[in-house]
Formats: C-alpha cells, structure tokens, sequence
C-alpha cells in the first residue's frame, strides 16, 4: 500500500492530520476532516496545487527519456496551475462543458443506455454473466465527452488505454519496468494530443485563439481525457456495484420515494472514484492545530471526508437525502473545484434511471477490484448474473 493502513477501510479511527511515510519514505501530512480538506482546498495561495500531477512513485532516467522522446510536458493548465492563467483557461474549459450544453446531451444519453440495458436485461434472462464495466459504464463519459469537445480522431480503445496508463504512472506505486511500460502508453498517445492541438477545432481551437501555448492546449485535452472522462466511468461502475447490496434504495427508485439525484449525491460521497487529491505547502503554516512547514506535501483524505460524522448524519449508511449527503468534496472545492462536475452527474443519473432495474435479482459473479493507488479506484470489471 501506499500508505500504511490507507485503502477503503474509513471506518478506522484517524486523527484529523497524520504524518504518513509513502511506499519510498516520502513523508506527507495526511487530512482527514471534513472542515480541514475544505480549508485547504479553498486556500489555493496557503495551500498550492503544484503538485497534483507529480508521479507519486518517481520516474526513473529511463522512463523520463522514454517521455521525452514524445515531447511529453504538463506544465500548469488546470489542475496543477497556481498561476495567473488558471481562470482564463478554467473559464474555456467551464464554457465546453456548461449546464446548458450537458443538459442538451441528455436525451442521446438516456437513448443510448437504454438500448445497452435491454441488450444486457436479455442476456441475463439468458443465463449469461454481464460485465456492467465493460459492456456499460466504461466508454459513456468519453462518448458523451467526444459531443461537447472536438477530440483526436481516435478508437475508443486507445483513448481508454492511454487514461488508465497515465493514472496508473503518475498516482501507482511501481517498479521500474512498469514504469517504462506505461510511460511508451503515455508517450505515443501524447503524441497524438500533441498533433490535435496544433490543428483541432472546438475547445483546442479556442485555447489557441486565446493565445496560450501548444504545451496548454495539450495539457487541457491530457487533464479531460484521464481526470475528467476516466473518472466517471469509474464511478458509474462503482455505484452500480454500490447499488446491488442496496435494495431498499433500489425499491425506493421504483417507487418514486427515493430521487435519483440524491442516490447519485450518497453514491459520490461513499464511492467517490478520486478518494485523495494534494496540495503542497507554500508557506509555514498551521492546519488543525499542527504545525506545517513551507514545502509539505499534503494529502486531503476526500473518501474520509465524506464519511465525517459531523457532517453527515449517519456516515456508513447508503441513505439518500440523509443530511450531510451533498456536503461531500468527491468534486474538490474551491478555485479548482471539478469543472466536469455537473456533466459526471447528469450521466450517473441517467445510468441510475436506465439501469438500477438491471440489478434486481442478480449476484455478483466478479465485484471490481481496484489497483494500489494513491488517488484513483480504477475498478477493472464488474460482473453480475440471474440467481
């Protein structure tokens, strides 16, 4: 593990600030309170962003070469960028991704899980196992993603391919063969990001309008395709399994007791995908009472944070509408709060609606199974049958 005792097991008791050595000896200062990881999040100049793509397991000579063959870079665009140019390139990227233009993708969404639902509903009046990942939830947000921003001319599976590679290179503890394996998988789809910002339309088109650099336009489209479709896709599978150990939840849907929107909000706060994020130090400062020295990394416990009992009423229940529920940070918070967070919750409530009837009087032949990682779930499968 990453960290001694890190994982899914929230329910163990914390303090609310933790000094934790890494899988290489790196010392971080673990958050894990509610109130803690909002104020570190909402105080982007005490507590900078800087570090939120650096590889967690450091990348040795040879898989720093192998990138740079590609011309790999990441340099400040959204998620890592404590400059003056984050609200300008957030503001392009928020415009792609606005309420307005999700809400019109909606009706083709509900159309398309509906027809996967029932081709799946067949098979499993057939006898035959589904994988609810791979034959549902794994390319909708890329699909949906693809109609509001224009995205290299690639297959789907390549797409995915690259996302999982660069979730697993920059956030997995690994050894040095994994490493170059996964940083050619980088390299060679950077490459193609690299020859669609030079010339693609759509939001890469208006980055360049805007004047910011090629290596900006890049990183924008690198942060959409691994951060922002990848980690939907995750989720979606990780509350559908959630669901089949919720039947009650489940009848509450059919009955129209329980609303789909507050499943989805309970789903994000107990099966958040993105269970930590980071922030370094800036300066010397003092956070719960613990004195913290300019260049400490930090690591924001968001999973835990969900699960605080003084915000949630009744944290290690799946109860929608309970109070607390939506006060979860599975979105982050802050100048650099998810700006793909209302497109992730439209499409979890179309897959809810479409699909929570698919899990009534199933099992659960192969739960997902989620990798080592410092900050990503990554479930690999999930596969259910009849009776």
């Amino acid at each position: 593990m990453l960290f001694q005792g890190w994982g899914e097991s929230v329910d163990e008791r914390w303090p609310d600030v933790a000094v934790v050595a890494d899988h290489v000896g790196v010392d971080h200062l673990v958050v894990t309170r509610h109130a803690l990881v909002r104020q570190v999040l909402a105080d982007p100049v005490t507590w900078r962003p800087d570090n939120a793509l650096d590889a967690v397991t450091p990348l040795p000579v040879a898989a720093l070469r192998v990138l740079a063959g590609h011309r790999f870079r990441l340099p400040p665009t959204l998620a890592n960028n404590s400059s003056a140019s984050h609200p300008a390139i957030r503001t392009v990227v928020a415009e792609a991704l606005h309420p307005t233009r999700v809400a019109a993708q909606q009706p083709w969404l509900t159309g398309l899980v509906r027809q996967r639902v029932a081709r799946l509903a067949a098979a499993l009046d057939a006898g035959e196992p589904v994988d609810l990942y791979a034959e549902l939830a794994a390319d909708l947000p890329l699909l949906v993603l693809a109609r509001l921003v224009e995205l290299p001319d690639a297959p789907v599976e390549a797409v995915k391919d690259f996302a999982r590679a660069a979730l697993e290179l920059f956030w997995a503890p690994l050894d040095t063969d994994r490493q170059l394996a996964l940083a050619a998988e980088v390299g060679r789809f950077h490459t193609v990001l690299r020859d669609f910002a030079a010339t693609g339309g759509g939001l890469a088109a208006t980055l360049r309008a805007d004047g910011h650099s090629p290596d900006v336009v890049v990183g924008a489209l690198f942060f959409l395709l691994v951060a922002g479709q990848e980690t939907t896709s995750q989720f979606l599978t990780l509350l559908l399994h959630r669901l089949t150990a919720e039947p009650a939840v489940r009848a509450g849907l059919r009955a129209g007791t329980v609303a789909v929107a507050d499943v989805v909000e309970e789903g994000l706060r107990l099966e958040p995908p993105i269970v930590t994020w980071r922030r370094v130090a800036a300066v010397d400062a003092t956070l719960g009472g613990t004195a913290v020295a300019a260049g400490t990394s930090v690591v924001l416990w968001l999973a835990r944070a969900g699960r605080d009992p003084d915000v949630v009423a009744t944290p290690g229940r799946f109860l929608p509408g309970q109070r607390g529920s939506r006060r979860h940070l599975a979105f982050g918070a802050g100048a650099h709060r998810c700006v793909g967070a209302h497109l992730a919750r439209m499409e979890a409530a179309v897959v809810v609606t479409e699909a929570a009837t698919l899990l009534d009087g199933v099992r659960v032949a192969r739960p997902p199974w989620c990798p080592d990682n410092l900050t990503f779930r990554m479930p690999d499968s999930f596969v259910v049958r009849r009776g």
